[in-house]
């Protein structure tokens, strides 16, 4: 498994690295995008292409809300098991998306440029008031933003402080909350383990959550309750359907 995955993530990593200059004058010229958005949707691509790598040794699953439900702009809360996670986020039929992470995934420099021109958001390099205008032109742009609100990965699998970043813009931009639950990527690879196994992974689209109900002084911290109490209780029901977060077995 690690020998076919790693290696052909390489390989689509290097031929991507080599004809995306292709790529970016095509969807531009097609599409009249600006650049972050199409290398948002090339990194979505990206995203795609690896689920069809694993596809012989994992069993995944979309479930919950359909694409034609899923708006196409929105926050994004996720919670947090693997350094593979963003990577199942490709499954989300949404290709303009722009993810808030902390500053360690831009130290990988083949993918530290395609990050920046993403406009990814660096939230521990940068304020509150440039994540908020930052964050807040690309969701007014017809885009969407992912958080993972935990801010570091569970090594528990349970799930830990919500930060609240993400309820914060959703509210200050008016728009709405989708809560993502995913299950399994920590038997993939957990914190702290360095080669895959095979498992099953379940990412679950909750309902929209409309932020109107939540615009009073302090609102931010009753809405992050009430997303994170969503999130927590599918995730129960996801295990409790025969899903162990310990060994990944249904």
């Amino acid at each position: 498994m690690n020998l076919w995955v790693y290696s052909l993530l390489i390989f689509v990593t290097v031929v991507g690295l080599l004809i995306t200059p292709l790529l970016i004058t095509y969807f531009i010229g097609r599409n009249r995008w600006e650049l972050a958005r199409t290398i948002r949707h090339l990194i979505w691509i990206y995203g795609r292409v690896w689920l069809l790598i694993i596809t012989p040794f994992v069993d995944f699953k979309r479930e919950g809300l359909t694409s034609e439900q899923v708006p196409e702009n929105c926050v994004f809360v996720v919670n947090h098991l693997s350094f593979f996670d963003t990577y199942f986020i490709g499954a989300l039929p949404n290709s303009d998306l722009t993810f808030a992470v902390r500053s360690w995934p831009f130290k990988m420099f083949w993918y530290r440029i395609f990050m920046r021109l993403a406009q990814y958001l660096e939230v521990e390099d940068l304020s509150w008031e440039e994540t908020l205008r930052i964050g807040g032109e690309i969701l007014n742009k017809g885009g969407a933003v992912v958080f993972f609100p935990e801010g570091h990965r569970s090594r528990s699998g349970q799930l830990q402080r919500f930060y609240s970043g993400a309820f914060k813009l959703a509210i200050a931009s008016g728009r709405p909350i989708v809560p993502l639950c995913i299950c399994g990527t920590d038997e993939l690879l957990p914190p702290g383990r360095r080669y895959l196994k095979p498992a099953t992974v379940r990412l679950h689209i909750l309902p929209t959550v409309d932020n109107a109900d939540y615009s009073e002084i302090g609102g931010h911290i009753r809405l992050r309750k009430e997303v994170k109490g969503q999130i927590a209780r599918q995730l129960e029901l996801m295990r409790a359907d025969g899903y162990s977060a310990d060994n990944g077995e249904q």
